[in-house]
């Protein structure tokens, strides 16, 4: 059992898999700071200076707090501004997967479209036998 258990780790595809989790989850990272360190920055500036992570709607009357944590700890609230954030996060990630993905696509038709390369002739000694067996086979 861990012998089948090895062959099934070693085999290409659940390693290629592994690797591409941890290479998404580390793309991930850096999508997610591109959206709140630089790109939510600037659309809040645009409107009014406001960190969009603080926009919500308190769902209870018992919330009063201005900051989104507090009114958290204080009870339900509707967190839309952190759902925007998410959103353009995922929207970004999206993108930039669809760009890869036709990118090796594009790389792909083209290597296929080549003409495969025409195949050697066989040497002189083969194409001697070839042509004897051949000639015994017509006989």
């Amino acid at each position: 059992m861990l012998k089948e258990f090895q062959e099934f780790i070693s085999r290409g595809n659940v390693m290629d898999l592994a690797v591409g989790v941890i290479i998404g989850g580390a793309f991930g990272k850096i999508v997610d700071s591109l959206v709140n360190d630089i790109i939510m920055p600037i659309v809040g500036a645009i409107f009014g200076g406001l960190d969009f992570n603080n926009y919500f709607l308190p769902l209870s009357s018992a919330v009063t707090a201005t900051s989104l944590e507090a009114a958290k700890q204080q009870g339900a609230v509707f967190a839309y501004g952190s759902f925007i954030t998410v959103l353009l996060n995922f929207v970004i990630l999206a993108w930039i997967i669809f760009l890869m993905v036709k990118a090796v696509n594009n790389v792909r038709r083209r290597v296929e479209g080549q003409p495969a390369a025409a195949d050697a002739p066989p040497p002189a000694d083969v194409a001697l036998l070839t042509e004897i067996r051949d000639l015994l086979a017509r006989k």
